[in-house]
């Protein structure tokens, strides 16, 4: 066969691949490849009908033999992102397409699929990213892709101008209003997002890619009822499509009752590829549920799916009451010495630091948990004098004059009872207890009172200071009024019936100044635990998203010292409206605590309140396993097993002194 004719041939071949004529697009390229044993284009098209046909393992081993003659082959490592996307494997998938893109960037296929392949993953920002990406290669508008640029090298300012230029010209471009929503969204201004995606919906109903990010946005702003809807009109486009259906899985995790959530993610197991993380999501659902059995076997089948995923090891680990084996211990070691400093190597060490500290190895363990912490501190950026500065802020700003005597003008709800303080204090604890009586609701560690307090402050971008507390003076009480009522509102869909809930994000003792002026009715107990105690647990979290004080010792230190100061301001600026609840007089003295905790809350008191353990409602904290066990007083000095070790958090004297035991 002459050159010439070979092309034609080529060409005809990929051609009727093109057209999904795969007989025929199979029988051309083995027709080329008698003529010429090796031609890169017909075993790239034979390997595609390869993977069309289902016959994975032959596509995948004819691909990794092209590449080996043609290593710059971009479509190539393409296809092989496909094939391996098609039978499950996610990492490989994505690392495959991110060198078809190194190679060829305007590769739009590649592009979309690693935005389905991040969503699965659970990356919503690597997700949207790629789909940006997808879009610009679609647009064709320079202005466009150039904005898309700006927003990739995180110059948000220069994008979101390009954006309102664009839209100036044309206020119906559903791509610009698309981009826009997504600017609002990664600088956390949800309530624009959700108006601008609302606003492309209304132009284009179809817009699969506006109703995602609208179905997004709706997540992220608990709106949970409406999200649903999104995902079930995504699916009705896309019938079973398995990216959506881990959406939709994730979002019905955040209701109240678990089982949707589990039925969700049985299917996904049981009827697609399994994916790690998916069966460790699947683990996570069935732990809140109380199942801890379940949860183990789920998390042991995502280490089964993939041996060096170490979060599903610390998944075990964080269970607090599972025991590793021998063989786990020896399969950890062994992952991390095959590593190359990976990011899998940070749940490695925390997970070998607990199961290290189960064996009374506490030298031992305190050196994984310190390499671990290392890891994260490196990571996640903390610098402690922006926490005490806000906290100087907070108090020259909520002095005794900011609170009303009589707050008649502010929502009247007495339905709130705000749980908070430093992460690992007994919090968890607090919330079963209250969450055993007959008229209150637990919720989780709701994430209102933060989102309110960024809006309030107008951080337009991340490197501006947002005026919060500062501007909390300019509001008015029917701004306050308003507040009130939208957080009631807004934490409805969390609730059952009962007269009372809980709201137990710890962090929220940053605006208790915000929550008194627009709920002032509502109960506030603050969560004490001995203070190297409390930063102890701390640094032996691996916390799934924020706390970045907690990685290391001295960071620990001077936020606890921050968190002391503030506390002590709201008690001297609103006397008795806090009841500080000691951890270990709760564990040594429970009747008398509960009594306490009861009366402040203006509860009756229920003997429930003391067999809490029995509660079976979901848990979705680190604790959930250890607030289903009666009270243990074990565990109150065991700190003391590492005190050598501590000596990194610097505390004030007083501050040891006052609560030392």
């Amino acid at each position: 066969m002459i050159r010439r004719e070979l092309d034609v041939a080529i060409g005809a071949t990929m051609q009727a691949f093109r057209k999904g004529l795969i007989p025929l697009a199979k029988q051309r390229a083995e027709q080329v490849l008698t003529q010429k044993d090796r031609e890169p284009n017909a075993l790239l098209v034979l390997s595609a009908c390869l993977r069309s046909e289902g016959q994975y393992s032959s596509a995948i081993a004819g691909l990794l033999s092209l590449l080996k003659d043609a290593p710059d082959f971009a479509l190539a490592f393409q296809e092989l992102g496909f094939a391996y996307a098609d039978i499950g494997k996610i990492n490989l998938a994505i690392a495959y397409l991110q060198r078809a893109l190194t190679l060829n960037s305007g590769l739009a296929s590649s592009w979309q699929k690693m935005g389905e392949l991040f969503l699965v993953d659970g990356d919503i920002e690597s997700s949207n990213e790629s789909f940006r990406r997808n879009l610009a290669l679609a647009n064709k508008n320079p202005a466009y892709m150039q904005a898309v640029e700006l927003f990739s090298a995180s110059k948000f300012g220069q994008s979101e101008q390009l954006c309102r230029q664009a839209l100036q010209r044309n206020p119906n471009d559903v791509d610009f209003l698309r981009l826009l929503a997504d600017l609002s969204l990664s600088i956390g201004a949800l309530a624009e997002s959700q108006s601008l995606l609302e606003q492309a919906l209304g132009l284009s109903p179809n817009n699969y890619g506006v109703r995602l990010s609208y179905a997004h946005v709706l997540n992220r702003r608990e709106k949970l009822t409406q999200a649903l809807t999104q995902v079930d009109e995504l699916l009705n486009a896309k019938k079973n499509h398995f990216p959506i259906l881990v959406l939709k899985a994730s979002i019905l995790v955040k209701f109240g009752s678990c089982d949707p959530a589990l039925l969700c993610y049985e299917d996904l197991l049981a009827n697609y590829p399994p994916q790690p993380k998916i069966a460790l999501s699947y683990g996570h659902a069935l732990k809140t549920a109380g199942r801890q059995s379940g949860a183990i076997k789920a998390y042991r089948f995502a280490i089964e799916l993939d041996n060096n995923f170490g979060e599903a090891y610390w998944s075990l680990a964080n269970l607090k009451t599972f025991q590793f084996e021998d063989e786990d211990i020896d399969a950890m070691k062994a992952q991390l010495a095959k590593n190359q400093k990976g990011r899998e190597d940070c749940y490695f060490y925390f997970s070998l630091g607990r199961a290290l500290e189960q064996r009374r190895q506490f030298d031992e363990s305190f050196k994984y948990y310190k390499k671990g912490n290392e890891i994260k501190s490196k990571e996640e950026a903390y610098r402690p004098d922006l926490t005490e500065q806000i906290v100087q802020r907070l108090k020259a700003t909520c002095k005794e004059t900011f609170f009303p005597r009589v707050n008649s003008y502010a929502c009247q709800a007495t339905d709130p009872i705000f749980v908070l303080g430093l992460p690992r204090s007994g919090s968890t604890l607090i919330e079963q207890i209250l969450a055993s009586h007959s008229q209150v609701d637990g919720t989780r560690e709701l994430s209102t009172i933060v989102s309110m307090a960024r809006r309030i402050g107008n951080k337009r971008l991340k490197q501006e200071r947002s005026n919060y507390p500062e501007v909390l003076l300019e509001l008015s009480t029917s701004e306050y009024e308003a507040l009130g009522r939208e957080y009631i509102e807004r934490t409805r869909v969390h609730r059952g019936h009962a007269a009372f809930f809980i709201d137990k994000m710890p962090n929220n003792f940053f605006h208790i100044g915000l929550i008194s002026r627009i709920l002032p009715n509502a109960k506030i107990i603050d969560a004490r635990r001995h203070p190297k105690a409390a930063c102890f647990s701390n640094y032996k979290q691996l916390f799934a998203k924020g706390q970045a004080f907690s990685y290391q010792l001295s960071h620990l230190g001077r936020y606890y010292e921050s968190y002391i100061e503030l506390m002590e301001h709201w008690g001297r600026v609103m006397p008795a409206k806090i009841l500080t609840v000691q951890y270990e007089d709760l564990v040594t003295d429970t009747e008398h605590q509960v009594r306490r905790l009861l009366a402040h809350c203006g509860l009756e008191f229920e003997e429930d309140c003391l067999a809490f353990y029995r509660n079976e409602r979901p848990v979705r904290t680190a604790s959930s396993e250890q607030v289903r066990q009666p009270i243990y007083k074990s565990g109150l000095v065991h700190w003391k097993n590492f005190e050598k070790h501590l000596l990194g958090l610097n505390f004030d004297t007083a501050t040891t002194d006052t609560s030392d035991q």
